[in-house]
Order: C-alpha cells, then sequence, then structure tokens
C-alpha cells in the first residue's frame, strides 16, 4: 500500500467481505471527488443525492453512486472533460480504473460516466487480507457510476463543504434544504410500480431527524418539470402534505425495510418502520 493510500484508509481493516467492499468504493468516491475538484469540476456543477449525504452531512448508511446538477442548463455538458483528472487522481493512490461515458441511445437530460475496475486487483492494492482475496472471483467488476443532470430543476441552493483527509479539498453540494426537497421527490414521483426502494425512506427518516427543514420550491419545480404537479397554484404546505400522507397510505414497508438493510449497519432502527412511524415523521418537516 503507498504512503498516500495509508492516509485513506487507515487499519485494521474490516473483517467481513461486504464492509471491506463498501470501503473500497467509499475510498474510489472519495478519490473521483479529488479529481474533480482539481479539474475545476465544481465551477459548474453541485453534488447531490445520498453519497453526497454520507460523505458531507453523515449520513449513516451506505450508497453506491456519485450524482450531481449542473448550477444552469447545459446540454453540452460531457464527463469526457474530466476523464483524465479523475483516472489520475486514482492512479496516484495505486487504483488502477477504466472511467467509461455512456453513449445514449436516446435524448436525455442525464449525462452518465462509469468508473470500473477489477474488484481483486484492487482489494490486493488495499492489503485486503487472504480470507477475504484467496476466495474473491477474479473476474468481478466493481462499478461507480457518475450521474449529472444537465437540465435541472432550479430554485437549489448550495454551499461549500470541506472534505480534510486524506488531502484537503472544497465540494459544492445542494445545501441540507434542496437535498431533502430532491428526496420528497424521488419519495412521490418515483415511477416504479413494483419496486420500493426503502433507501429513500430511510433517508426520509435521517432527514427528520437531522435536518429537517424543506425547500418547498424547490420540490415543486421539481415536480413541475417531471410532470408531477400540474395545479395552476403554488404547491403549499398543507398539499404537499397531503400528497406525502397518500404515498404512506401506498408504502409496503416490509418490501422498503427489505431493500435497504443491506446498506445499514444499525438494522435495529427499521424494527420501528411503520405506515404511524413514518406520518409521525412527516409532521416533524420545516418549510423553508
Amino acid at each position: 500500500m503507498n504512503d498516500l493510500l495509508k492516509q485513506l484508509i487507515s487499519k485494521p481493516l474490516p473483517d467481513s467481505e461486504q464492509e471491506i467492499l463498501q470501503l473500497l468504493r467509499e475510498s474510489l468516491q472519495s478519490l473521483a471527488l479529488l479529481g474533480l475538484w482539481r479539474s475545476n469540476f465544481f465551477e459548474h456543477a453541485a453534488f447531490y443525492g445520498g453519497t453526497a449525504l454520507r460523505i458531507l452531512y453523515g449520513l449513516d448508511r451506505f450508497s453506491e453512486d456519485l450524482d450531481f446538477s449542473l448550477l444552469k442548463h447545459n446540454t453540452d455538458f460531457t464527463f469526457e472533460k474530466y476523464k483524465d483528472a479523475i483516472i489520475r487522481e486514482l492512479e496516484a493512490f495505486g487504483f488502477e480504473v477504466n472511467f467509461e461515458v455512456k453513449q445514449k441511445s436516446k435524448r436525455s437530460e442525464i449525462e452518465s460516466a462509469f468508473i470500473k475496475t477489477n474488484t481483486l486487483n484492487q482489494l490486493i492494492v488495499i492489503e485486503a487480507p487472504a480470507s477475504i482475496t484467496s476466495s474473491f472471483d477474479n473476474q468481478k467488476v466493481l462499478k461507480i457510476k457518475l450521474e449529472v443532470d444537465t437540465h435541472p430543476p432550479l430554485g437549489f441552493d448550495t454551499e461549500m463543504k470541506y472534505v480534510f483527509s486524506p488531502i484537503q479539498f472544497a465540494v459544492k453540494s445542494f445545501t441540507p434544504p434542496s437535498l431533502f426537497a430532491g428526496k420528497m421527490h424521488a419519495i412521490l414521483c418515483r415511477k416504479w410500480k413494483s419496486r420500493v426502494k426503502g433507501r429513500d425512506w430511510y433517508d426520509f427518516a435521517w432527514y427528520v431527524g437531522n435536518y429537517p427543514e424543506l425547500k418547498l420550491n424547490h420540490l415543486e419545480a421539481r415536480m413541475r418539470q417531471s410532470g408531477d404537479y400540474k395545479e395552476d397554484t403554488e404547491l403549499t404546505k398543507n398539499k404537499f402534505l397531503e400528497i406525502l400522507e397518500s404515498t404512506i397510505d401506498n408504502l409496503d414497508v416490509e418490501k422498503a425495510r427489505e431493500e435497504v438493510e443491506p446498506f445499514v449497519d444499525n438494522k435495529t432502527s427499521l424494527e420501528l418502520w411503520s405506515k404511524e412511524f413514518f406520518k409521525a415523521a412527516a409532521e416533524k418537516i420545516k418549510i423553508v
């Protein structure tokens, strides 16, 4: 393990495969952010989503992807401009990766790219114990998706957040009230019919306990852009809570709990989950 990597990954390492894979993924995520900062990406975009919550605000669940929003509309954006900076940063820490920009087959306002690497090779780089690497599938590929919204609904606020280890750098992020609005849009407006994303509901409860302020006009802008709010009048607190209560009434709590379990360490908190629990949480939301 090189000296830079020792600053990023402290020992002793976790002794379970799931935990050490999460550590590896989060290390790659942090270094990708460092590479983006070095290439001035955050002059044009802001970080949001579950991984932003975990890295910058202390969310206690694991998150897989790196999600960003441009600060203003730009349909010509491409991750190609940042490819070399990301690869260079990861290689400096000893990681060998490929960076692939997704070629879209149809028009979309979301630009995507992937960091891909052989998982076993990178486990060896971080000196994972032989008890894990000796039986690990040497064909398994670790992927980290990066997505940026090139035509974001506006009305969000941003702030600079600072990362201090292994190297100090800055990340422009949505503020918690704007992040909460994005999460509520996901909860209220996801189009999946049978799949329940329990991670959204876990985050909802976390927001209420840690950052209960919600930027309602940004939520309205998101809902209007997605076609989920078409009223002539503005979205009020009472109307929002009415929509949220209906969503909770239709929630399959057990499916939500099963979906999020692999991503949290403290699974006992999930035992509280019920429709009554989420309705009580909704009462704690503060509109700004």
